[in-house]
């Protein structure tokens, strides 16, 4: 190999230096950090409260299975499971539905009215939800909707708004605004331009959207209590999660089980919507 090659291929060998390598040593901290519990959880949930409290971390000597099946039916899971998914995949509709007009009408709005909707969107943001609880509780009432899952949808749907439209607004801003004169010059109405034109390129943003959506409106526990209750109806999964504790008896092994019952969905949200969100971050990273 001759002096030249030998001065290029030391040129392209990428330097390791010291902030590089605690980088590293911090990423691997981070995902130990997220892996461990998730360990744990899932070979607890083989165990029984001996072998969960005699050695944590170590294999169950035991595979208890059968741990998911008292999960199910011990606490109506799949009742609630049901019904989880009714209050979730509905309030994703209605904030798709609302979200995307509204995002458009925003971003493409020059006067002084967009950007006065825009921010007091964002004032959204600075109302803590135990604030808003007691009159939630009122509004329901009123309306004949308390004790019932239509109104959980309503309320994670505005919950949801600012958030989503702010997203789906600052990425339609940046799509160019020759596209939708061209396609208006074809004949295009407004509808068939947000249809046809903004919806598939502003997909990447809108699974962002429906994924954050899903894990909060999944995950929620105190308004799913205090409106829908803990009846075997109305009931969400996370409000019937916490039944498998009792005064006399708690069965952790059970417990854990139930949990990852209760968090499969949220990965499978993840695994779909997934490829789309690395693109819109990035697309947005590319754009900044």
């Amino acid at each position: 190999m001759t002096a030249p090659a030998v001065a290029r291929r030391r040129r392209s060998r990428p330097r390791t230096t010291p902030l590089m390598g605690l980088a590293h040593v911090v990423v691997w901290l981070y995902a130990a950090a997220l892996v461990l519990p998730l360990y744990f959880l899932l070979v607890s949930s083989l165990k029984n409260n001996t072998e969960i409290f005699s050695a944590g971390f170590a294999l169950p000597p035991e595979w208890r299975f059968d741990n998911y099946l008292k999960a199910w039916s011990f606490t109506s899971l799949g009742d609630a499971l049901l019904n989880s998914a009714y209050v979730t995949i509905g309030a994703e509709i209605l904030i798709v539905i609302v979200s995307i007009p509204a995002a458009y009408g925003i971003a493409r709005s020059d006067g002084w009215l967009g950007k006065l909707v825009e921010r007091s969107l964002a004032l959204g943001f600075l109302i803590p939800g135990f604030a808003a609880l007691v009159p939630t509780v009122f509004l329901a009432i009123g309306l004949g909707l308390y004790r019932t899952r239509e109104f959980l949808v309503l309320y994670y749907v505005a919950g949801a708004i600012p958030l989503s439209v702010i997203l789906l607004a600052q990425y339609m801003r940046a799509i160019p605004k020759e596209l939708e004169e061209a396609a208006t010059v074809e004949g295009a109405n407004r509808f068939q331009i947000l249809v046809r034109i903004y919806g598939p390129l502003v997909m990447p943003a809108l699974a962002t959207v429906l994924l954050l959506n899903f894990i909060n409106i999944w995950n929620e526990y105190i308004v799913a209590l205090v409106i829908a209750g803990s009846t075997i109806d109305t009931r969400t999964v996370q409000v019937a999660l916490p039944t498998l504790v009792t005064n006399q008896l708690s069965q952790y092994g059970v417990l854990a089980a139930g949990t990852i019952i209760t968090l499969v969905p949220v990965y499978l949200c993840y695994l779909l919507l997934k490829k789309r969100m690395e693109n819109a971050l990035i697309s947005g990273a590319l754009k900044g």
